[in-house]
C-alpha cells in the first residue's frame, strides 16, 4: 500500500498491509537547524520511514471583514492584537516564550458582558470565502506520499473551546454563563454560523479528511459543557463532511476519561493525539473500550516516554502498546506533541517495529 492509501484504509477501518505510524511533529519541528525545516516535514517524514499524515497543514477558506479591523503588533517578546468595532474594541495580549517557540496568551480579550457583545458583532461581520488554491497545488504534488489533514473551524475548533482558549478563560466563562447566559449563547451562535460555512467550503475541495485543534480535556471543560455545547457543533460538521464522504478527525490531546463517553457520541472519525499518563489520563487501550467500533484512535506514545526512556525501554514500550491496541482503525504516532531533544534513531527505531509485525 502506499502510504496515503494505508492512512485512509486505518481512518476507514478497512485492512492495512501495516499499522500506519505517522509522528506529530509539532514543537519538536521548530527546534531543528533551519536546513533541516527548509526541507520540510514531508521529507523528513519519508527519511525516517513515516506515513506523513500532515496535520492541519492548510485552512480552506480566507476571513473578509467590511467593518471591523484586526491589528496586530509585535513589540520585542510581546504582542498585541487589537480587534476595532463600531460598537466597542477588544484588546489581547500574548508573550514570547523561546523554551516552547510560541506565543502564550496573557490576557484574555473579552472580560464583560459588553465584550461578548462587541465578539458577537466581530463574527456577525465576518464573511468566509473559499481559498483551495495553495492546498490544491500542495495536494497534486504531495499524490500518494501522504494525506493531508486541513483544518476546519473558523478559530480552528469549537466556538465553546476557542472562547475558553483564546476569547475568555475558562474561570471567566463559567462565571459569565451563570451572570449572563443568554448574551453568551448569544455569542456562540454568531461564532457557530461561521464554523459551519468553514466546513461547508472546506467539503468542496480535493481534501479526504479533516482536522480540528479541540485540545479536549477536562482541565479546561467540564463533561455537561462539552455535551451541550461542543458536542452540538461537532455533530454539524460530521453530518456536513460525512455526506461527502470524508473524514472527521478530532484532536484530543488532555484529560479525556470523563469526557470519552461523550465523545463516543459524536459524529467524529478518529481521535488524534490521545495520550496516557502523564500528559494524558487514560491508557488507549481502556479508551479503545470506551469508544463505538467505529471511531479509531492515533496516538499512544506518551511524550515524556518518547523523550526520556532509552531505545531498549521505547522498543519494550511500543511493542506492548501495539500489542494492545492494533486494529483496523489505528495509527501510531507520538500523542499530543513531541518534545525538543527526541533523537533521530528514536524515530527511525519506531519504524523498523512496525516494520517488522
Amino acid at each position: 500500500m502506499t502510504p496515503k492509501q494505508r492512512l485512509l484504509a486505518a481512518i476507514a477501518g478497512k485492512e492495512v498491509d501495516k499499522v500506519p505510524w505517522s509522528p506529530f511533529l509539532a514543537y519538536y519541528w521548530e527546534s531543528l537547524p533551519q536546513e533541516q525545516q527548509e526541507k520540510g516535514q514531508l521529507s523528513f517524514l519519508e527519511e525516517i520511514g513515516a506515513d506523513p499524515l500532515l496535520r492541519g497543514f492548510h485552512q480552506l477558506f480566507s476571513v473578509k471583514r467590511s467593518k471591523c479591523k484586526v491589528i496586530e503588533s509585535i513589540l520585542g517578546k510581546e504582542k498585541i492584537i487589537r480587534y476595532e468595532t463600531p460598537i466597542g474594541n477588544l484588546q489581547a495580549k500574548y508573550v514570547y516564550t523561546p523554551v516552547g517557540n510560541t506565543w502564550f496568551l496573557m490576557d484574555h480579550p473579552v472580560k464583560s458582558q459588553e465584550d461578548f457583545k462587541i465578539l458577537t458583532y466581530l463574527n456577525e461581520d465576518m464573511i468566509l470565502e473559499k481559498s483551495f488554491s495553495k492546498f490544491c497545488e500542495d495536494y497534486n504534488k504531495l499524490g500518494e506520499r501522504g494525506l493531508y489533514l486541513p483544518v476546519i473551524g473558523a478559530d480552528m475548533k469549537s466556538s465553546f473551546q476557542s472562547l475558553v482558549e483564546h476569547w475568555v478563560g475558562t474561570e471567566e466563562l463559567v462565571y459569565a454563563l451563570a451572570d449572563y447566559p443568554e448574551t453568551v449563547e448569544d455569542c456562540l451562535y454568531a461564532m457557530r454560523r461561521n464554523s459551519i460555512d468553514s466546513v461547508k467550503i472546506s467539503v468542496e475541495s480535493q481534501a479526504e479528511a479533516f482536522i480540528f485543534w479541540e485540545d479536549s480535556s477536562t482541565t479546561n471543560i467540564s463533561p455537561s459543557y462539552f455535551v451541550n455545547y461542543t458536542a452540538p457543533e461537532i455533530n454539524e460538521w460530521g453530518k456536513i463532511i460525512h455526506a461527502s464522504d470524508k473524514y472527521l478527525i478530532h484532536h484530543a490531546c488532555g484529560h479525556l476519561r470523563a469526557l470519552l463517553d461523550c465523545m463516543a457520541k459524536t459524529d467524529i472519525d478518529m481521535i488524534e493525539s490521545i495520550s496516557p499518563p502523564p500528559t494524558g489520563n487514560i491508557e488507549l487501550w481502556d479508551a479503545r473500550k470506551m469508544l463505538p467500533e467505529h471511531i479509531g484512535l492515533i496516538g499512544g506514545i506518551e511524550p515524556t516516554v518518547f523523550l526520556n526512556s532509552s531505545l531498549d525501554e521505547l522498543e519494550q514500550y511500543v511493542n506492548v502498546l501495539l500489542s494492545r491496541v492494533k486494529n483496523k482503525r489505528y495509527i501510531l504516532a507520538n500523542s499530543d506533541s513531541c518534545p525538543p531533544g527526541v533523537s533521530l534513531d528514536k524515530f527511525k527505531l519506531v519504524t523498523s517495529i512496525v516494520n517488522k509485525l
